[in-house]
């Protein structure tokens, strides 16, 4: 199975109808009954990830062998959740395959809020390493993967750039549609339909309202920081709340563009579409990879999307299962 294979049906062709129906709230309650299973066995774990962080993971086993085939880490993408549409679906097939599931809320993620004082912000890398590392050592005997969406994908890829020196055994990393350089995705997200920025800005305003009343004192963002719009508040964040001069530095501290994944030594593939509307393709084109990372582009699919037909499933479902039986050695 690869990349090729996906082939967008006519009536869902466009992009930005595949991007929106990626995490569109429709597709849970469809398979409403099936996606329950990943929940109803999961259990709730609050991670010791270093530096007195603490981060909340849900770890479903399987129930369809006598033996687990494998552990798998899903992280989802920006002001997403363990409960975002992808990470439930794709959750639910790799149960139904016989992998153990762990799915991670990022900091201020889900309801996370009151876990750690300091808002969340993506050069937040070692916190995730942390959580992972905190997994395998619960699970020491199963082989370890890891697969991300978006931003997800994005820190997917760091965590499997620095496993090896964390002592970290993650055996192979799946990365959908990652952020390449987050100067290119803000541009694309200013320049595409309006409906992006409103959507990442209703959902950030809610997660920092929440997280103010978690932490009342001192005042997170002006009332003026929280009118404008999304570079304005990510500029705001920037130099409130993080160690970094601009934006630019901001960006650069978590890009992994050009050959920051070069030195990559866990097996690992990146997905990605021709138009994806969010992230460019030509950022894909222009990485320099290691001969253990394969890269995949399909000429459609949006933005996280790949959407089937009318039944509103996932091509990734099906990808994601293949590569992890695939990669992932079986358990001793």
């Amino acid at each position: 199975m690869n990349a090729a294979d996906y082939q967008a049906p006519r009536l869902l062709r466009n992009p930005h109808v595949q991007s929106v129906l990626a995490s569109s709230g429709v597709r849970r309650l469809l398979y409403r009954r099936r996606l329950s299973r990943l929940e109803r066995g999961a259990t709730g774990h609050v991670l010791d990830c270093g530096d007195g962080v603490r981060l909340l993971g849900l770890h479903t086993p399987q129930r369809v062998m006598d033996h687990p085939r494998g552990l798998v880490v899903l992280l989802h993408g920006w002001e997403g959740s363990v409960q975002s549409s992808y990470v439930l679906h794709t959750g639910s097939r790799l149960l139904a395959d016989g992998y153990d599931v762990f799915r991670l809320n990022f900091r201020d993620h889900g309801d996370t809020h009151h876990l750690n004082p300091e808002l969340f912000h993506s050069c937040r890398i070692d916190e995730v390493v942390g959580a992972v590392g905190a997994v395998a050592r619960m699970f020491p005997d199963l082989p370890l993967g890891i697969a991300g969406f978006s931003l997800g994908g994005n820190f997917a890829l760091r965590v499997a750039l620095r496993a090896p020196d964390a002592g970290i055994p993650l055996a192979y990393a799946l990365a959908v549609c990652p952020a390449i350089s987050p100067r290119d995705a803000m541009d694309a997200i200013e320049q595409g339909p309006w409906f992006y920025e409103a959507y990442f800005l209703r959902k950030w305003r809610r997660s920092l309202v929440l997280k103010q009343r978690a932490f009342p004192q001192p005042a997170l963002f002006s009332a003026d920081d929280m009118r404008g719009n999304l570079r304005a508040l990510t500029r705001a964040l920037v130099l409130k709340h993080t160690g970094f001069k601009s934006v630019e530095d901001y960006f650069d501290g978590y890009s992994i563009a050009g050959d920051r994944l070069a030195a990559m030594r866990v097996p690992t593939t990146i997905l990605t579409s021709a138009d994806d509307p969010i992230i460019p393709v030509a950022d894909f084109r222009q990485l320099t990879l290691p001969p253990c990372v394969e890269l995949e582009i399909a000429p459609a699919g949006g933005h996280c999307g790949f959407i089937q037909g009318l039944s509103l499933t996932s091509w990734t479902e099906d990808y994601i299962a293949h590569r992890m039986l695939r990669n992932l050695p079986a358990p001793e």
